[in-house]
């Protein structure tokens, strides 16, 4: 018996899905084309903003970088500033997880194609539960933020320079970009905070703590949330938390060295438990976030700036808010490295060994992202009128999606700003997502296997 497909139907089954790191790119690229356009309403704006102004705002509030080309209180209506925050907000949690969302609100079924682009998107390994996790992550997110904010506008209502209604206002805004890793501020400009966020230790600490939880990873916030039932830690998790840890503390010792002791360093001359707690702080906010709890930033010791540059370039977990080539290539790198130092056959930690596809997906992420930094600093570098050293920074902190600068970001011309965009986009999916999407790799497994033969290195 023959069965007779019709064109349509035939159609259908040689219409191949699209694959999911182009639905992540692709998806993230129309979000900024419709930030870009919704930031350039009159209604978002107190003047009209430029094209170039719009578009990088956009790419900066989802890619949760907060390197910017305008001053958001004053440039930017309420409604501009509520849109900031919803952008942020979707590029923290991932617009696959919105989309999910609201497929499962409008009663449509989520593909499996979908899962695995979701999955790929927060950086799991496995779709299974994926939407049951997605549905967790959102609560948990909201609810961080929603605690986070209660705890700032408690303190922040008490300061006489902020209204009631700024004070709630600020304080869910610099929740949502605190734990999305933004470092999007509406103090800047404001009357009586001509240097920026308030930097009592109050502040400092719940900011900081809230940079610190996301970026900690969607992975690893699950596993702590269920250590209390299954007392057990993931390899991923333990590893996470060791490397943040080292990081953090190594940052803040550091940080605390150049500009506490150094004579003309920023934290000179102020009491020792203030010393702490900002470079404490600093350092934390330096792995992406962006909020600088140090009023003269563009100050910073010599030494400080290469610090803060390597802790942005390492960046946060992977699946967090953050960005860089994050802790977990770092760690494998670091084990890969002590291992063949110690002489074992495989990357070893903990009782496990690490695979070598990790190993290599490891080194992959190393080496493009040192080269998107080093040609876009190059970049920079021959068509500004800049030092070396302000550009590396500049770079390092759009590809990290930190948002730290040194003061440049106002003098980028058309180009420059171009290129920062394009860094902060990068940044945001990431080296493997993007090259996957560019330049699939063939699925067939390859026919004839070369000889080996060896080459000099080191």
């Amino acid at each position: 018996m023959t069965t007779l497909v019709s064109g349509s139907n035939l159609a259908r089954l040689r219409r191949k899905p699209i694959p999911p790191p182009i639905r992540i790119v692709g998806g993230l690229a129309l979000l900024v084309v419709i930030g870009t356009g919704l930031l350039l309403l009159p209604i978002s704006s107190t003047r009209p903003l430029t094209f170039m102004e719009a578009l990088f705002t956009a790419t900066s509030a989802l890619s949760v970088t907060g390197l910017s080309v305008i001053t958001p209180v004053q440039d930017l209506s309420l409604a501009g500033q509520i849109l900031l925050m919803l952008l942020i907000q979707i590029g923290g949690v991932g617009f696959m997880v919105v989309a999910v969302i609201i497929f499962r609100l409008l009663g449509r079924r989520i593909s499996f194609t979908d899962r695995i682009a979701l999955s790929d998107s927060l950086g799991l390994l496995s779709p299974a539960a994926i939407v049951t996790l997605t549905r967790r992550v959102l609560i948990t997110v909201i609810t961080i933020e929603a605690i986070g904010a209660a705890l700032l506008y408690l303190h922040w209502r008490t300061d006489s320079r902020l209204s009631e209604g700024q004070a709630l206002f600020y304080a869910m805004f610099h929740a949502v970009s605190a734990f999305c890793n933004a470092g999007f501020d509406l103090f800047t400009g404001s009357p009586g905070f001509e240097n920026g966020i308030p930097r009592d230790s109050v502040t400092l600490f719940i900011l900081g703590s809230l940079i610190f939880l996301g970026g900690l990873g969607i992975p690893v916030i699950a596993d702590l949330l269920s250590y209390p039932y299954e007392r057990k830690l993931s390899l991923h998790t333990r590893i996470t938390l060791i490397v943040v840890m080292l990081l953090v503390s190594g940052g803040a010792v550091g940080l605390w060295l150049s500009e506490g002791f150094d004579a003309d360093g920023a934290l000179h001359g102020q009491p020792l438990d203030r010393q702490i707690i900002v470079a404490t702080f600093q350092s934390i906010s330096a792995r992406t976030a962006g909020f600088s709890g140090i009023a003269n930033f563009e100050e910073l010791t010599a030494g400080s700036q290469l610090l803060l540059i390597a802790l942005m370039f390492i960046g946060c977990a992977p699946a967090s808010m953050g960005g860089g080539i994050t802790t977990g290539t770092f760690a494998v790198l670091s084990i890969s490295l002590w291992s063949y130092a110690r002489n074992l056959p495989t990357a070893q930690f903990g009782g496990r060994s690490l695979a070598t596809g990790m190993v290599r997906r490891a080194a992959a992420v190393l080496t493009i992202s040192l080269f998107v930094v080093l040609f876009a600093s190059w970049l920079i570098v021959t068509t500004h009128d800049t030092t070396l050293d302000r550009a590396v920074f500049e770079v390092v902190s759009a590809f990290a999606t930190c948002g730290l600068t040194l003061g440049f970001t106002s003098e980028l011309n058309t180009f420059g700003q171009l290129v920062i965009i394009a860094v902060m986009f990068w940044g945001r999916l990431g080296a493997l997502t993007i090259i996957t999407a560019i330049a699939r790799p063939n699925a067939a497994p390859q026919a004839v296997a070369y000889p080996e033969e060896q080459i000099l290195i080191g």
